[in-house]
């Protein structure tokens, strides 16, 4: 694992403290890695998104698409 080092004004670095004494962190690192992670999550869900915003519609998302779903997942479910 490699070390990065980072300066922080006194008001975040209190504000870190606390998040780890709350939420039950070891570290400030760890909690810093989970932000990192939680923000690559969104980055990530961001790109999809705006991946299928701009692909062309396939198929109509109506009533009959949405029962077929509903359908796909229960049989899923009670597998």
């Amino acid at each position: 694992m490699t070390t990065m080092n980072v300066s922080l004004p006194d008001a975040l670095k209190a504000y870190i403290d606390s998040q780890v004494a709350k939420r039950g962190y070891g570290t400030s690192s760890e909690y810093v890695r989970e932000l990192i992670r939680k923000d690559q999550d969104r980055q990530q869900l961001r790109d999809l998104l705006l991946a299928g915003a701009g692909s062309p519609p396939t198929t109509p998302a109506d009533a009959p698409y949405f029962d077929a779903l509903r359908e796909r997942v229960w049989r899923r479910a009670s597998t």
